[in-house]
């Protein structure tokens, strides 16, 4: 008697980051012999886009019941639906992390519109297209013709309507139970994590989307204005460091007290003793970073555009670089009276809509599967 096949196919041609989280987060609520994980590792992303559909199409297994078929953006659907045929009768689920229609570049001259074309056809080829957040959702649709359009000799109609009945918002889930929550601690517990002047986070990735230059002048101004405070700056780094970051350590002296990346314990200790954590992107589909260090009890600032009005308060945005290190400074100048509205903002924020526990049965339940 032989023992049933999987019947979810879960394929992450970059296998790190939130990507990696995503999938490690749901298959915690499945058993191991209900699915089959083939992945690539978190590299080389142009060439993950570009090539894995053709790796996988030779790794699956030719014979199988796959019955749901999970996987990311990355992945050219329909490529491998094309030399895949026996996949096609799968419920084909597509997760998009992010987009590359609105995906900033350095110089619009170095946007390959491959990539955007590869997201396009994937959606026709799926049958639900999930996105983090409505922000990514209508950054997508809304540019599907825009891009399109920039085809010279004939025009496609009609492909955003197509798409758009498929997709549907499904935030990414957050397992804020595993990390310590500061606002449930005892007094006792944080005596010591709790010292006069503000410490500042800034947990991102290391890349000029995030607009590390911002932060420097920002800390810069800060300074030059002898406010007191500190600074983590940590997350991600995948290529050489950003030159706005060159001589910070220097500049900054003993106010940044941790820079670079941090292990797992090292970064829930930063947030516990955080006060503010502070986003300076240029683009963001979602946040995990800034929702995991709220979630430890730093207050949120982030900039008002992007997917942030969908998130926070207006009051947690900002408009200008100028009205950012305002904000600062009379923070970092009234700590007391910063713990105050900090405590306020906790009263009424809801983490529940972005955790775990409420989305991942969502998740299965798009997969039709109970748990």
């Amino acid at each position: 008697m032989t023992s049933a096949k999987p019947q979810i196919l879960i394929i992450e041609p970059f296998f790190g980051g939130s990507h990696k989280q995503l999938i490690d987060t749901l298959v915690e609520c499945l058993n191991l012999a209900d699915y089959e994980i083939f992945s690539l590792p978190a590299k080389k992303w142009h060439w993950r886009a570009r090539t894995s559909a053709l790796y996988f199409s030779q790794l699956i297994p030719p014979e199988h019941d796959y019955k749901v078929l999970f996987t990311s953006s990355v992945l050219n659907l329909a490529e491998l639906i094309g030399v895949r045929p026996d996949l096609v009768s799968c419920r084909k689920i597509v997760y998009f992390h992010e987009n590359q229609l609105v995906y900033p570049v350095r110089e619009v001259k170095e946007r390959d519109c491959q990539y955007g074309l590869n997201e396009i056809l994937t959606c026709l080829a799926a049958d639900v297209v999930l996105f983090n957040s409505n922000f990514n959702r209508m950054s997508f649709l809304d540019n599907v013709q825009p891009f399109l359009n920039i085809q010279p000799d004939f025009k496609l109609k009609h492909i955003r309507e197509r798409i758009e009945k498929k997709c549907e918002v499904l935030y990414f889930p957050i397992k804020f139970h595993a990390f310590p929550n500061k606002r449930h601690m005892m007094d006792a517990e944080l005596s010591t994590a709790e010292p006069h002047c503000l410490h500042l986070i800034w947990p991102h990735r290391w890349e000029h989307d995030k607009n590390p230059k911002l932060l420097v002048e920002v800390l810069m101004e800060l300074n030059k204005r002898q406010v007191d405070f500190k600074v983590t700056i940590c997350g991600e780094s995948y290529q050489a460091m950003p030159e706005a970051f060159d001589g910070i350590q220097q500049k900054l002296g003993a106010k940044l007290i941790n820079f670079g990346h941090l292990t797992r314990e090292e970064y829930i200790k930063a947030l516990l003793t955080g006060d503010i954590v502070i986003s300076t992107a240029g683009h963001e589909f979602y946040g995990v970073a800034m929702l995991e260090a709220t979630y430890c009890g730093c207050y949120p600032i982030a900039p008002n555009k992007l997917v942030y009005p969908e998130i926070y308060p207006k009051e947690n945005l900002y408009n200008t670089s100028n009205s950012l290190i305002k904000m600062l400074y009379n923070w970092c100048r009234n700590p007391d009276l910063f713990r105050r509205h900090r405590d306020k903002f906790f009263d009424y924020f809801n983490f529940e809509r972005y955790s775990a526990q409420h989305l991942v049965p969502k998740y299965m339940e798009k997969m039709r599967i109970t748990v």
